[in-house]
């Protein structure tokens, strides 16, 4: 009898800190403490403003968060767990240290009609994002197939070809989601929309 066998899955980690205990309080202190970067980090501005950034990031001005604003410390101890969780279903194995950490975390805010173009993250495990606030209209997260440079002479996929096999999927979170995925895996956000700013917070766990 014939069989097709799936192999070497893709896996995205999906959950929600809307689920906790007091998400919305925690949620709202969130978007007051990436919105007030937003405002204050001049290093931050500048280097938006250098490479036209539609809006704002402290990627590459400010790499203590956690210890900067109590609430991206709390973030932190949250997504310490999510990781540890996915690394676990991801069958890492991960020595006697036993653990991945984060090594980066920014926030990000952008205008509508911004986007961030596809990128991957080099020399980190796991990469991720939280969402905080996304105003209706807000674009989702675009995921590339990681064969899709590979494929060559192959067809286009049907449009009603499963997730699984499309060469695009892209997630729509809501506020409080949580997405994971390896840092080798190329996304992208989409021209966004909506009257409101599109705020996330997204992170990268290293391993060594």
């Amino acid at each position: 009898m014939a069989q097709i066998r799936t192999l070497f899955p893709t896996q995205v980690y999906e959950a929600s800190l809307a689920e906790e205990k007091g998400f919305a309080a925690f949620n709202a202190e969130l978007e007051d403490a990436c919105l007030m970067l937003a405002a204050e980090d001049r290093a931050g501005q500048a280097w938006c403003k250098r490479q036209g950034y539609g809006g704002y990031t402290s990627y590459a001005s400010l790499d203590d968060l956690p210890l900067r604003h109590p609430a991206f410390g709390e973030l932190k101890r949250r997504l310490d767990k999510h990781a540890a969780k996915f690394a676990e279903a991801s069958a890492f194995d991960l020595g006697p240290r036993g653990k991945l950490k984060l090594d980066s975390l920014w926030a990000n805010v952008l205008k509508p009609g911004a986007g961030h173009s596809g990128h991957i993250h080099p020399h980190s495990v796991i990469s991720g994002t939280v969402y905080v606030a996304l105003p209706p209209g807000s674009a989702g997260l675009k995921l590339e197939d990681p064969r899709l440079a590979m494929m060559m002479a192959a067809p286009p996929r049907r449009a009603d070809a499963p997730e699984a096999l499309r060469s695009f999927v892209t997630l729509t979170p809501e506020p409080g989601a949580v997405l994971m995925w390896e840092s080798w895996l190329r996304h992208e956000v989409p021209a966004t929309g909506g009257k409101g700013p599109r705020i996330s917070v997204s992170f990268n766990y290293g391993w060594s």
